[in-house]
Order: C-alpha cells, then structure tokens, then sequence
C-alpha cells in the first residue's frame, strides 16, 4: 500500500529549483555583465580567452581597480626600469611592486593575463614613474623600442658610416645634420685640445655607447667627442707632443694605421714604416687615403673602394698619399685606441715597406728596400 504524500517536500523541492534558477542567473549575469564592465574601465580582454576566464579575470581586475587604474604617487620622477632578457611576468610584477612603480603586483599580473599583454614584454630598458597608472606601465612594457640604444661605432669608420648606423639602430638623430656638425662644428667643442681643428672626422671616438632613443645629432656628437677626450688626450697627448705632433698629425696618422692594418699587435710596426717614410720624406703610398678621396662607391656599394685601379691612384686630391708627400690635411676615418696607442709609442723599426702575406691571414711582411717589397709580391 503507498504512503501519502506528507505536503512537506514539494516546498522544498521547489525552493531548491528557485535556488538553482538563481544561481543559473546569476552566473549567466556574470557571465556576460562583468566581462562588459570590465571592457569599459580595461578596454576589450584578450580574444584569445575562454567565456569563463574572461568572467574570471573581469572579476579580478575590477575588485582590484582602484590599484590598476590610480597612480601611487603623482609627483613621482622618472626612473630607470630594465626588463631582463628571458625575466618572467611574476618576477617583472614582483620588481615593479618592490620598486614602487605599482602597489599590487597581483593585480598587475592578473590585468595582464586579461589583456594578452603578458607574452608581449619586451627586454629593455624603460623610463618609468610611480605617477603612471598599472594599465599604463602595462603597455609602456610591450614596446619593442626601449628607452636607450646600444650604439656600437665600430674603429675605421669614417663619418657617413657612423651616421648610416643611426637608423639601424633605432635612433630618431638626423643623419644628414649629424654630418653637417661633424664639418662645421659647434666653436664650443673646438675648444681646448681641440684648438684648430676644423672637422670632426677622426675625433668621434669608437665604442659601445648607450644613447636615448631620441637624442639628438647634436648631443650624439657631443658624446662622442667628449668621450675620446676623455680616453685620447688624457693619456696619449703628451705621447703625440713627444714625437713632435699635433692632436690633428697624430690622428691623422692613427687613422691610417686603421684603416692599413687589420691586426692590432701590427699596428705598432705599421706606424714606424709610415715614421720613417716621413722622416726621410718619402710619399707615404698609403691606399686608404686614396679610398677616402674617391668617397662613396655605388657599385660596390661602399665607401672604401677595393681594389683600386691605376687610374684611381692618379685622382687629384690632397688626401691623395701617392700624389702629395707628407700627412694629408685630416683623418681618413675614426681609428680606435690600438692604431692610435701605435702612433704615440710606434715601434722602432728598419722598415720602409710593407704589403699583406698571400696566405690570407690578414698579416703583413715587411721590407726594408723596394727590392725585398717586390720580392714579397704574391706569386
């Protein structure tokens, strides 16, 4: 025989169903309200995520808006900030937290994972400040361009090769108003050590620098010249004096000895041939200076024509070492430290001549007599 209903359970049973029909709502609501507020404090969330992990990070960066979307401290001033090559999102967060850029690194992390920015930031260096919003440093981070430039000016280049590395490297400098500065120098760098020399060619010292992205022509040659009186005059201009030079002799020479040699431990024993060709005033019949006279080659599409023809080693110009004796009237490119430590403590040799070895290595023989130079001519 069946039992009677009691009437009790149907209520609740019903107000199970009621429950369960609410919180169906109320995730549906979620669902589909908070990614919308979301969107209109964040801008649009990554459309790389699931419904539920939009709703998810919706959630927690709206819980966490005060702290994403208000500066820590406005008056804050700019600081360096430098994502490391391969760093992690957690220990880039952490860093800004501890640093003082943001408050929450939580919620750092969680905008973005919510944005699709978290694989986007890029290793560098960065101008940052506490007066920036979370949001903003978020995106400041996904530039592929950071702040400063490693700029690299390699010894033996001459000025149009140094201002061609400009846009290679991400530098917004003009390079025609670089060139014209490196002629026409402002008259305040041509002051002190400096006295008398006309143009720059020669004196931009090589190296790696760092320079900020938007530096200009100006402050770019600044730096350079700055940094070879700093390297250059303070510890080999009394060297030059000795050997009877001026600043413009002796980097005229070591620009030679550059552009001559391609191995340093040379360069001293290629500085006393062009010695003790000028003491005993020979031409010095050195193949750069002619290279630097004929200038750009479009063909090649170089500045530093090889080989050269006869007719090349006949073009009329003072840089020309094969026509006029003597040094010519400036530098025949930016030499670096070794050619011009070669310069002022040259070796002493007996030689006159030299020409490269035929093995390819790059090294010279040298020669006292043109009889020997010829006898060391490749076969």
């Amino acid at each position: 025989m069946k039992q009677k209903d009691t009437g009790c359970s149907r209520p609740l049973a019903f107000l199970i169903l009621a429950f369960l029909v609410l919180v169906g709502l109320w995730g549906v609501w979620t669902i589909d309200r908070i990614p919308r507020l979301a969107e209109e404090s964040f801008g649009a969330a990554n459309p790389a995520l699931g419904v539920l992990d939009r709703a998810y990070y919706g959630a927690q960066i709206l819980f966490n808006r005060q702290d994403l979307l208000f500066p820590m401290n406005p008056g804050d001033n700019n600081r360096l900030f430098e994502i490391l090559q391969g760093e992690s999102v957690n220990s880039v967060a952490l860093r800004l937290e501890e640093e003082g850029f943001i408050s929450d690194s939580a919620a750092f992390r969680n905008y973005l994972l919510y944005a699709g920015l978290d694989t986007g930031m890029k290793a560098g260096k960065y101008t940052l400040n506490a007066g920036m919003t979370a949001v903003d440093i978020a995106h400041t981070l996904q530039s592929a361009i950071s702040e400063e430039v490693n700029f690299v000016l390699l010894p033996g280049w001459r000025a149009e090769e140094v201002a061609a590395a400009f846009s290679v490297n991400g530098l917004y400098a003009d390079p025609a108003e670089f060139l014209r500065l490196v002629r026409n120098p402002p008259t305040d760098l041509l002051q002190g050590n400096l006295a008398g020399i006309s143009n720059l060619e020669g004196f931009l010292y090589p190296g790696e620098y760092t320079f900020k992205r938007k530096l200009t022509a100006e402050a770019i040659l600044r730096l350079m010249v700055d940094r070879f009186n700093m390297e250059v005059v303070s510890r080999l201009g009394t060297e030059f004096e000795k050997r009877g030079l001026s600043l413009n002799e002796a980097v005229t020479l070591a620009s030679i000895v550059e552009r001559e040699s391609i191995m340093d431990d040379e360069m001293p024993a290629i500085a006393s041939v062009f010695y003790n060709r000028l003491v005993v005033e020979m031409k010095l019949d050195s193949d750069p200076t002619v290279q630097y006279a004929i200038g750009y080659n479009s063909a090649q599409k170089t500045w530093w024509t090889n080989p050269l023809s006869n007719q090349d080693l006949l073009r009329d110009s003072s840089y020309n070492t094969y026509l006029y004796r003597g040094l010519p009237p400036g530098p025949i490119c930016n030499p670096g430290f070794a050619s011009l430590s070669a310069v002022a403590y040259p070796a002493e040799t007996p030689y006159y001549y030299f020409r490269a070895k035929c093995d390819g290595s790059g090294r010279h023989n040298f020669a006292i007599t043109y009889e020997e130079q010829l006898q060391n001519a490749c076969p």
